[in-house]
């Protein structure tokens, strides 16, 4: 009589180790990216329309790679004092718990209380776009966010803290001839409320920042690396607050 522990294992059972193939793959979306990214700009010569196709790849990339539980959409930030951020190319927001509000066609308000995070999409990394990206960023971490109690079968759960709304910058390139090197870095703000916790340079790689700590990545298939640590990062997270839908209720009757 055999058991299974008698069965000698065949080059399919064996364990693998071989991830050259997976890396291989990433490599092809950061390189079909970059490409669609360069047909864009030699192919269409008004700059706001090529911003335009810019962003619709990006968007188009992180709804292939986000859970459902997630939105992806350009639009502009609302709190319940009446706050308005100025456009956000591409918001990361809960499409659960919380709707749009105020919406006509693929303009979206989105209430703050919804974000979990807020990109720039850029034709390059620069200083400027940097400061853009980051002055953003703090616009929409200063905004008012509300939560409230949630009464549940077993009684109620507390309002949820809020957490620090997560922010980057996109582009198919970097303007520094060190690329992701110490220009780069000098260029980040340290500022908490202004500070990007990640981003992307086709042409060079990405970054990420957690805990004041940086990390660069230039190796072929980086824009999947950074993916995978948003979706970490984003998974940290948790769930959104639940929403004060009162305190929005005031603005139509104080």
């Amino acid at each position: 009589m055999t058991t299974d522990t008698d069965v000698p294992m065949t080059a399919l059972q064996a364990p693998s180790e071989d991830v050259s193939w997976m890396k291989q793959a990433f490599a092809l979306v950061q390189s079909n990216l970059a490409a669609a990214m360069k047909l864009a700009s030699q192919s269409i010569s008004h700059g706001g329309v090529m911003g335009s196709v810019n962003e619709d790849h990006w968007t188009e990339l992180f709804r292939s790679y986000l859970p459902n539980r997630y939105d992806v959409a350009t639009g502009i930030v609302i709190d319940s004092r009446g706050h308005r951020s100025e456009q956000i190319d591409l918001v990361i927001f809960d499409r659960h718990f919380t709707p749009t509000l105020l919406d006509q066609k693929n303009h979206r308000y989105i209430p703050a209380e919804a974000v979990y995070g807020v990109f720039e999409c850029k034709p390059t990394i620069n200083k400027d776009y940097l400061q853009y990206a980051e002055k953003k960023a703090m616009s929409v971490r200063s905004m008012h966010r509300t939560s409230v109690a949630i009464a549940h079968a077993g009684g109620t759960y507390l309002p949820k803290p809020h957490f620090r709304i997560v922010a980057g910058i996109l582009a198919p390139s970097v303007s520094w001839t060190d690329g992701l090197g110490e220009a780069f870095e000098r260029n980040l703000s340290g500022d908490p409320d202004a500070m990007l916790d990640c981003g992307v340079a086709l042409d060079q790689g990405c970054f990420d920042r957690h805990e004041g700590v940086l990390s660069i990545a230039n190796e072929q298939g980086a824009l999947m690396y950074f993916l995978f640590r948003l979706l970490a990062r984003l998974q940290s997270l948790g769930t959104v607050p639940a929403i004060d839908w009162t305190a929005y209720s005031r603005i139509i009757r104080p």
